[in-house]
């Protein structure tokens, strides 16, 4: 359903059987890991233009990893991160359930 490195890959995979007996299959909530508690692996000064797909290909390798900058940072719209130039971004190992 989800690739390895996508945030929703370990979550539990759940069925939910509706009255009419159809299946509908779906992930478990992710729960957003605290900020303060990550291990900080990076940090990247943001400059004009840039996105978080572009951090995260630039960090981590990866543009489908930019969720690792927003567990990190905690923003409450990710776009804010990279809004203003000078703003020092973090990113994170990943956290996955149960750890």
């Amino acid at each position: 359903m989800f690739e390895p490195q996508s945030r929703y890959y370990h979550l539990e995979t759940a069925t939910h059987v509706t009255e009419d007996g159809r299946e509908i299959t779906y992930k478990r909530r992710r729960f957003l890991p605290r900020a303060d508690e990550l291990q900080i692996v990076a940090e990247v000064t943001v400059s004009q233009g840039d996105r978080l797909d572009v951090l995260a290909a630039r960090l981590i390798g990866d543009p489908a990893q930019f969720w690792r900058l927003c567990d990190a940072n905690a923003p409450l719209n990710p776009q804010e991160l990279t809004a203003e130039p000078g703003r020092v971004v973090q990113v994170a190992t990943p956290q996955l359930p149960g750890r």
